[in-house]
């Protein structure tokens, strides 16, 4: 859940989402360490239907914030979040890729998940560890059968998003049918902020309806901006029109205005924008081509302009182990340390790595944490921030952080880390319970050691792929 832009204190946000009033432990507060202010983290997973475009938009996004200096292509096999051989062999992602980008002085951490529901428990650990989604749709098909199964797994999480209609620059590609699909497919209240500026071959740029003007896009530099065309100006002001009318029924202050008869001014309607989209009223649509290098900027503006930071979340609930008490962590580096273990990799070179995304508290390599779920003692191996398959290592981390680790033996998906002295255990994640199973024998006695130390590696990444032996 998202706490209120409104100014209200915790509690009284807490009593309007009727949630329970339990202590909260520790002050907001902020650690002097800290490199990024709470309120300019974004932690956000990138979630459509397979062939939506994802991989190509996570590519260009890497690209306009200075992470890599060219652009990966799927269709070539060289894009940074599609590592692995099985993936650029069949230009699909299969495992969910981590990565770090700066944008507008905000620091953005982006999970790139799978499309393919065969993969689709990539895309539940992901959403249960982020604050924010951008939901990628193709232009042409709209709303499809996987989008239906990750925005259902985003509502149960509570999970804010934006959506992007990509592909708009494909034969056959309907603005208008898209954001359809999502109202009556997806039972969902879609704010159109952008227009594409014709379509098809014909795509030229997007038209923004809060500034009133037209963004081309260059083959090189700097996108620019232009008048709107005369002859898309009534359908401008009638867009622009719907938008405020939507904005004003879902958020009260910009609904007082709109009843005396006020224009917001810009200003006010992004302000509104944000507090409909936190508190999950409305779904604000985007639109552009990621292959074509055209809008990936200004979805990365609205990332950071509308989705929730850390700051902005309730504080997470979690049970005392000892008491059975339910208690609080609110998001800030002065509170106990917390984290969940979503992910594990068995790197060639690094071994064993665990992902976690840290709720509160402050952590350094050699601390020594607690395994609440498994109640064992763990000590904090090397820290790293990833890219893919790449590693940049750190030696601290702070509250919003999402990072990897080495040493961690006794860890593994869903389990909770935390302070020793200050013990909680976090919601599990739930998984879907396997529907296949096959029966593997080693060829000798002697590949048995070796068959069941890969089985293991298999289970320890994969939560849904489980082992037993059947005498």
């Amino acid at each position: 859940m998202v706490r209120s832009l409104l100014d209200t204190s915790n509690n009284e946000v807490t009593q309007a989402l009727g949630r329970p009033q339990n202590k909260v432990e520790g002050e907001a507060k902020q650690s002097m360490s800290r490199t990024t202010p709470l309120q300019l983290i974004r932690n956000i997973g990138i979630i459509a239907h397979i062939d939506a475009g994802k991989t190509t938009l996570t590519e260009r996004v890497l690209y306009y914030t200075g992470v890599t200096y060219k652009i990966g292509q799927v269709d070539d096999g060289t894009t940074v979040m599609d590592w692995m051989d099985q993936e650029r062999e069949r230009g699909i992602t299969i495992t969910a890729a981590a990565t770090t980008c700066h944008w507008r002085g905000h620091l953005v951490n982006i999970i790139d998940t799978p499309g393919h529901v065969d993969f689709t428990v990539e895309v539940e650990r992901s959403l249960r560890v982020l604050d924010g989604g951008v939901v990628v749709f193709d232009g042409v098909s709209g709303v499809e059968a996987q989008s239906e199964t990750v925005w259902r797994q985003a509502d149960r999480y509570g999970v804010p998003r934006i959506c992007l209609i990509n592909k708009m620059d494909r034969t056959g590609a309907d603005f208008e049918n898209s954001v359809e699909s999502i109202r009556e497919r997806l039972q969902a209240k879609p704010l159109v902020l952008h227009l594409p500026l014709g379509c098809e071959a014909d795509f030229r740029g997007i038209i923004d309806l809060i500034d009133e003007k037209v963004w081309v896009f260059p083959e090189s530099g700097e996108p620019v901006t232009i008048p709107i065309p005369a002859e898309e100006k009534d359908r401008v002001a009638e867009a622009r029109r719907n938008m405020i009318e939507t904005l004003s029924e879902n958020d009260d202050p910009l609904m007082e205005m709109y009843l005396e008869g006020k224009e917001p001014s810009v200003a006010e309607i992004r302000v509104g924008v944000r507090r409909a989209t936190l508190a999950r009223r409305l779904v604000p649509v985007f639109t552009g081509s990621a292959l074509r290098n055209k809008g990936v900027q200004l979805l990365l503006d609205a990332v950071v302009d509308y989705l929730p930071s850390p700051a902005d979340m309730l504080p997470i609930s979690a049970i005392n182990p000892k008491s059975g008490e339910t208690v609080l962590r609110e998001a800030n580096d002065e509170a106990p340390f917390s984290a969940l273990a979503f992910k594990v990799v068995s790197d060639p070179f690094m071994g064993r790595l665990v992902y976690f995304r840290v709720y509160s508290g402050v952590m350094k390599t050699g601390d020594q944490v607690l395994n609440s779920t498994r109640d064992r003692k763990e000590r904090i191996g090397r820290l790293f921030v990833m890219h893919a398959n790449r590693r940049e290592e750190i030696s601290e981390i702070d509250t919003g952080s999402i990072v990897a680790t080495v040493g961690l033996k006794n860890t593994f998906t869903g389990d909770t880390l935390c302070e020793i002295s200050a013990p909680v255990v976090l919601e599990k994640i739930r998984f879907p319970e396997p529907v296949v199973s096959v029966a593997v024998e080693p060829k000798t006695k002697t590949d048995q050691d070796k068959m069941g130390e890969a089985l293991n590696k298999l289970s320890d990444e994969d939560p849904t792929f489980r082992i037993r032996v059947d005498q």
